[in-house]
């Protein structure tokens, strides 16, 4: 569990690097051990920090994989050929969240240590909990073209994200294969998406 204080911000250039290095280490670390083999101490020794140093960013696990996480949320929203040539927002949709389906799944450790700990995060303590599930949601809306989005479209978009988790949760555990998720979640947005208040024909 998330220690119950919040992580200090980095200020300077040299603090803000020192940030980034223990964000790459801690991914190295957990894209090899997972979650569970991971310690503090050896995330310190492997960006060349103090411990406390670490502890002052990132005052345990869940906030620094969870830190990852939003890292990786935040880069969600760019371009691609395949996001730029959907035929439709609903397939937009699915692509983004197909894009980082299968960026994650290729180091299946570091996705189950991010998602595990967004899931132990409590929002209170752990800023970047709920700017993950922001992001997330934004972007949703936003390649929806929803400007506006009224409480039911929230509540699919919320719904879709709990979905797409399920899906994601069990590619990364292997009980199903990146072809069956990508057929599921591109099922997910088709069923879920087409109930928005700017669907064609409502």
């Amino acid at each position: 569990m998330a220690a119950d204080r919040p992580a200090a911000e980095p200020q300077s250039p040299g603090q803000r690097a020192r940030h980034e290095r223990i964000l790459d280490a801690a991914a190295r670390l957990g894209a090899e051990h997972g979650l569970d083999h991971v310690q503090m101490h050896d995330v310190a020794k492997e960006a060349g920090v103090a411990i406390a140093t670490l502890y002052r960013y990132f005052p345990s696990k869940t906030h620094l994989f969870t830190a990852i996480m939003a890292g990786q949320v935040e880069r969600m929203g760019e371009s691609s050929p395949e996001i730029d040539a959907a035929a439709d927002p609903v397939e937009a949709v699915a692509e983004t969240l197909l894009r980082s389906t299968r960026h994650m799944l290729r180091t299946p450790r570091l996705a189950s240590a991010m998602m595990q700990s967004t899931y132990a995060a409590h929002v209170a303590t752990v800023s970047e909990a709920a700017a993950t599930e922001a992001k997330v949601h934004d972007t949703v809306l936003g390649l929806l073209g929803l400007v506006e989005p009224t409480d039911q479209d929230n509540r699919l978009v919320r719904l879709l994200m709990k979905s797409w988790h399920g899906v994601l949760i069990s590619a990364i555990y292997a009980h199903s294969t990146l072809s069956e998720a990508e057929t599921e979640v591109r099922l997910a947005c088709e069923v879920l998406l087409a109930a928005r208040s700017n669907a064609p024909g409502r």
